[in-house]
């Protein structure tokens, strides 16, 4: 008998079902075996867009059972989840694009030139092809859209990869149903049902990111577990790319002229931003940089009245609950810490009340006793740092680590001057996070073409995205053919272009 896997109600703290067990180091390595066995069937992209879209519409034909899985796995409510699994089923029918159209196999075709300077240039032909296995590591917090049948796992089986995916333990139901519809779809479109696979347990996980079959990996999650898994990825023999959403505070910089001409409204947005869907999002703006004066008291006590009506709401887990209750509270205590706002206990026993503190831009412009307000604290808490002139201001920007967001709200002159100030405040924004957003709020995240979701460590270890169509592009690697035979040519780099994929012959589309 195995280690039992239970499904928790994180509205009362008790069991639900057994659902699993914790996968044995036998079981990881007969699950990567199997995913390797399903990589040649997926070459085929016709086969895979069919899939990605029989996927999407076998969880809108089971929306019904999966929203109430996950709500009572997560406590996140049917209306919010009934909105992920939409983004959810978008996101498979967007790679089944992606994939139809081809561009993303990047394919580059450069002409033989035997008169080229300085060497004589052979005939140049390359595109990109699957990696291999990918792992996936499930986040908690979107229990559909970033865990089983999520953005990676989308763009994974989209790129031509196998994945095994590594539940996680917070909804470990509604993996189950999900992965089994996953596995459905492969079957329905003739391809073997291990082209999904999914594993339960911690040390699963571990198990995982060392088999030497396991060609890449993605994670979103904690900077601690991130962590661990991404030296693990680079300390294997042959180290792999492991692509790790970890941990952002999201800065939002309020200049004084914004401050000055819409401050309530800024208050309340970032109210409802910063405790929408009780704080755990991964793009919550957790430090606030405001200014000094009338204008500023005003965001701050437009920001005090929202908080305080905000509702208190249930966490994903106990653990989560623990951790956040100790990091507010350690925050609050810090000397020069005000808490106009306290976030602690909810009415409900494991509900909490979200709450924010103000500190002055002194106590962070050098490192100290305030360095705990630089970290995050997931869950429904902001910090509001007050600086009191740009000087400040750049010395706490000088300290963030990397985010996945970073915003500004400008004054409308400010936003219409191409080379003052605000131009150049988000030249330095842009060295910090992966998205800038001006006069917006950064919870939230299209899936497009143009998204970018990563950033700088620790938000994300690689340079790459988790969200939007260039996500594929982490489960791929090029190769380029020379002087190769036409007969002998993958099709997509032929002449005539027999795949109608995208080429970029001689430097042209």
């Amino acid at each position: 008998m195995g280690v039992p896997v239970w499904s928790v109600d994180p509205r009362t703290g008790k069991q639900r079902e057994q659902v699993a067990v914790e996968a044995t180091a036998e079981e990881v390595d007969a699950a990567v075996r199997a995913a390797a066995t399903a990589l040649p069937a997926l070459a085929d992209r016709s086969v895979r867009a069919r899939l990605l879209r029989t996927a999407a519409g076998l969880l809108e034909r089971d929306a019904e059972a999966v929203v109430a899985s996950a709500d009572a796995e997560t406590a996140l409510g049917v209306p919010r989840l009934t909105g992920e699994l939409a983004r959810t089923a978008f996101q498979l029918r967007t790679f089944a694009d992606v994939v139809d159209e081809g561009a993303f196999l990047d394919v580059i075709i450069d002409h033989p030139d035997p008169d080229a300077k300085p060497i004589p240039r052979p005939d140049l032909r390359r595109y990109k092809i699957p990696l291999g296995v990918v792992a996936v590591y499930a986040a908690s917090n979107f229990p559909l859209a970033f865990s089983v049948p999520g953005g990676d796992t989308a763009s994974v089986l989209a790129a031509g990869c196998p994945v095994v995916v590594k539940a996680h333990p917070d909804h470990p139901a509604t993996s189950v149903l999900t992965a089994g519809l996953l596995r459905e779809a492969a079957v329905a479109v003739g391809l073997p049902a291990d082209t999904v696979t999914l594993l339960h347990g911690f040390q699963a996980g571990i198990e995982l990111i060392s088999h030497p079959l396991v060609a890449a990996a993605g994670f979103t999650g904690s900077i601690p577990g991130g962590r661990a898994l991404f030296d693990a990825a680079a300390a294997r023999p042959r180290p792999i790319p492991f692509h790790g959403e970890l941990g952002s505070l999201n800065p939002v910089v309020v200049t004084p002229a914004a401050a000055a001409e819409r401050a309530e409204q800024i208050g309340t947005g970032l109210a409802g931003s910063f405790t929408l869907g009780n704080g755990q999002f991964c793009t919550k703006p957790g430090l606030v940089l405001a200014p000094a004066g009338d204008a500023g008291d005003r965001l701050v006590g437009a920001l005090t009245g929202a908080a305080r009506d905000a509702s208190a709401g249930v966490l994903l887990d106990g653990r989560m609950r623990e951790n956040f209750l100790r990091g507010a509270a350690a925050r609050a205590a810090l000397p020069a810490v005000t808490v106009p706002v306290a976030a602690g206990d909810g009415d409900d026993p494991l509900a909490v009340r979200p709450g924010y503190v103000v500190v002055d831009a002194s106590e962070l412009a050098a490192p100290g006793a305030y360095d705990l307000l630089l970290e995050e604290c997931f869950g429904p808490l902001t910090v509001v740092v007050r600086y009191g002139d740009p000087e400040q201001l750049g010395a706490v920007l000088d300290r963030l680590p990397g985010n996945l967001t970073a915003t500004a709200h400008l004054g409308a002159e400010e936003a219409a001057t191409p080379d003052g100030s605000a131009a150049a405040l988000l030249t330095r924004l842009g060295a910090l996070a992966g998205r800038v957003l001006v006069n917006g709020w950064p919870t939230g995240v299209a899936v497009t073409a143009a998204q970018h979701h990563g950033g700088p460590y620790p938000a994300t270890t690689s340079t790459s995205t988790s969200v939007g169509a260039t996500a594929i592009e982490r489960w791929l690697r090029p190769v380029a053919y020379q002087d190769t035979p036409q007969a002998l040519l993958p099709a997509e780099l032929r002449d005539g272009n027999p795949a109608g994929v995208p080429q970029r012959v001689q430097g042209h589309p």
